[in-house]
Formats: structure tokens, C-alpha cells, sequence
């Protein structure tokens, strides 16, 4: 566990997870190894059995991956984390923590894709059914909720519409019916958000995105809030093996160190960029939650520390010219992901949600007009310009 806990957020991207090494260095080494040997034989066995602190196999803990998991953790607010290979290896592995055959799953509409993917056509292959709602609307969730219900699974802001889910409210009708709350902070980063203060009981995160922030590495990371759930995940993502690699854990931790800086100029940047859209003569409506307009602006008000460098907006002309549009950008790049540095700009429908089908895109809002842009840290004036000559 870190020794930062009273530290700010700003002070713990720098500091947290860096605690005991032998030699005190600034960064924490790589610790590029499969395996740990013993001094022992004795001494094995008790690490085996937990009965001493160590290490055995990068598989099972790694001093590089868990300076990265107590970091994450740290400014999250949780127990402890879990580095996993990918987002939805973090997103996997939570679910088959929780669920058993028989067990029903409430989840936001407005989803990263796959997630809805793996949520309708995969887990009823384990036994599990599933109900897909705008868990924005808390009438609808609890009318979702059954007795079987052990998990309400939300992203917020919603990937790519930008509902916000109210974390809080969402929470105590979960744990008043007996399931758990899982949030997806991905969109946020711990630095806007912290689930766990409004009563989440499991945060997720792609490290992919804005906790590494430079498009280099694939990884995912679950943080619990106790040490007994820490446990439990801890000894399924070992038996799954979807875990993260030293070095990428050590680029990941290295990202996070700018994270409270680059998520300051995101949002800055992002806000301009959506008064730029609503005004401009192209642009039919934009989803914001830094805008007055937005259904939900008093809840991410009050839940969130930014508004974050998401933006979704609809062209006049629909489909045809958002690709107009997207083929035309010079300085916006013209792929998936988000949360870099650069600036990006996509197409849901046809790219990180094609998955879900039509009419599950239909139901969570995703219009084939829908233009996506992760708004990155350069000046925001050059984005805009970029924006205006290819719209």
C-alpha cells in the first residue's frame, strides 16, 4: 500500500507506488523477469503459502506491475489494483469474479462496444442473462433490477454519447437490492472522477487511454476497495493469466506522472472546441458535459472534476458528411482509442461500435451520424482550424 494517502491528487501521479527499493532510486526499476528465485527452500514455501512477503512469478506479482497497481489505487481512493493485459481483460476477469450460472447483469447502453458485445452474446454462454439500459434514467434501472440481479455495470460519461450516469443514486439502489456497482472510469481518469466516493464498489479503467496517455501501450487495470475482494480477484486473474507485462507497466506508470497536467489541458482545450462546434453552420447538436445543454450537466457537476476531452457532435448531412469531414482533417487523426495526447477523430457506428449491431446502437443513441473526437493537448486554436477547413 502506498505511503501517500493524505496526498493530492496532483501530488500521488508523481509519487504513489514508489516506496521500498533497495537502492532508492527515482523511477522504479523493470524488474524484466519471469520468474523470483528463493534464498530457501523454506523461504519458498512460505511465500507460497503467504506466510512471507515476495515474489514468485511475474504471473502472480511483479515489483514493476504492482508499483503501477498501488499508484492507480492510491489515486483512486480503492484498496488495491490489478493490472490486466487489456480494458476488456480488466472488464472480463470483474465480471467472472462476480458472476455465477444463473446470475442477471443490468448495464449502460451507451458502452465501449465489446463491452456490450461481451455482455449480450457472451455471457449467456457462462448461464448469465443480461438487461441493456440508460442507466441515466434510475427509474428504468430499477425497473431492469430482478431478484437475480448481482451486478450493475455503468460507464460515465457514456462511450460515445456522453450520458452521465449519476454514480451515487445508482449505488444505493444496487446495494439496497444486494449487487454491486461497477464503473468504468476510463473517460474520466481518476484525476475528474472517483467512483469509489459515491459508493462504487469496483473502478475499472483501459490503461490504454488517458492513465498512459501517449498511444504506446494496451492494458487494463481493476481496483477493489477491500482486501478480502482484493483477494478474490487477485487469485482469478492469475489462474486467467490476462495479466500486464513489466515494461508496459513501467510506461504506464511513467504516463501517469503528467496525468493531473494533461487532464487539465484537456479539458481547457475540449471546452473550446464544443463552443466552437455549437456555433459553427455544419454542426447539428454536440454532446459536452462541460456544455449548459447537456441533459446531465448539474450530475457531472457534482460528481466530476472536469468535464473531460470527449466530445461527440452530429453533422448537417449526416453520415455522408462526417466522412467528408473525417477524410479531410490534417491535424485530428483519423483513428480509434482515445485519451493521447493527439488529438483524435472516429466514426462509432462504423468502427468501435460496429460490434453491437444496428439496432443495439440504435437503443444506446449511436446515430450513423455520430462524429467522436478525443481532443488532445495541443493549442487549441490549430484544432479548431483543422476542424472548421475540413468541415
Amino acid at each position: 500500500m502506498s505511503s501517500h494517502e493524505n496526498a493530492s491528487p496532483e501530488t500521488l501521479t508523481v509519487h504513489a507506488g514508489i516506496d521500498k527499493y533497495e537502492y532508492r532510486p527515482v523511477v522504479p526499476p523493470i524488474y524484466q523477469t519471469s520468474t523470483f528465485g528463493f534464498e530457501t527452500a523454506d523461504q519458498g514455501a512460505a511465500i507460497f503459502a503467504d506466510k512471507e512477503e515476495g515474489y514468485i512469478y511475474s504471473r502472480m506479482g511483479n515489483p514493476t506491475v504492482e508499483a503501477l497497481e498501488n499508484c492507480i489505487a492510491a489515486l483512486e481512493g480503492g484498496y488495491g489494483g490489478l493490472a490486466c493485459g487489456s480494458g476488456m481483460a480488466a472488464i472480463y476477469t470483474t465480471l467472472s469474479t462476480f458472476l455465477r450460472a444463473g446470475d442477471h447483469v443490468v448495464c449502460s447502453e451507451a458502452v465501449y462496444g465489446p463491452t456490450c458485445t461481451l455482455v449480450e452474446t457472451e455471457l449467456p454462454r457462462h448461464g448469465n442473462e443480461s438487461t441493456i439500459v440508460d442507466t441515466s434514467d434510475l427509474d428504468a434501472v430499477e425497473k431492469a433490477m430482478r431478484p437475480d440481479t448481482r451486478v450493475i455495470f455503468i460507464e460515465t460519461p457514456g462511450n460515445p454519447t456522453l450520458v452521465i450516469t449519476d454514480i451515487e443514486a445508482i449505488c444505493k439502489l444496487a446495494h439496497d437490492r444486494g449487487a454491486v456497482v461497477v464503473v468504468d472510469n476510463t473517460f474520466m481518469s481518476p484525476i475528474l472522477q472517483q467512483p469509489f466516493k459515491w459508493g462504487a464498489d469496483v473502478v475499472i479503467h483501459s490503461l490504454t487511454k488517458f492513465l498512459n496517455g501517449h498511444a504506446d501501450v494496451v492494458g487494463g487495470i481493476i481496483v477493489t476497495k477491500d482486501q478480502e475482494q482484493h483477494t478474490r480477484f487477485r487469485k482469478l486473474l492469475n489462474l486467467m493469466g490476462g495479466v500486464l507485462p513489466p515494461f508496459e507497466s513501467f510506461l504506464v506508470h511513467r504516463g501517469i506522472k503528467t496525468l493531473a497536467l494533461r487532464m487539465q489541458r484537456h479539458c481547457e482545450n475540449a471546452q473550446k472546441v464544443a463552443e466552437f462546434l455549437v456555433e459553427h453552420g455544419a454542426v447539428e447538436w454536440v454532446s459536452y458535459p462541460g456544455l449548459k445543454s447537456h441533459p446531465q450537466y448539474e450530475v457531472g457537476r457534482k460528481q466530476m472534476n472536469g468535464p473531460g476531452g470527449m466530445i461527440s457532435f452530429g453533422l448537417k448531412g449526416g453520415l455522408e458528411a462526417g466522412k467528408k469531414t473525417m477524410g479531410g482533417v490534417k491535424l485530428c487523426g483519423l483513428a480509434v482509442s482515445l485519451g493521447g495526447v493527439e488529438t483524435l477523430i472516429q466514426h462509432p457506428a462504423s468502427m468501435t461500435h460496429a460490434t453491437m449491431g444496428p439496432a443495439a446502437r440504435e437503443r444506446a443513441g449511436i446515430s450513423d451520424g455520430l462524429v467522436r473526437l478525443s481532443i488532445g493537448i495541443e493549442k487549441a486554436d490549430d484544432i479548431i482550424a483543422d476542424l472548421d477547413q475540413a468541415m
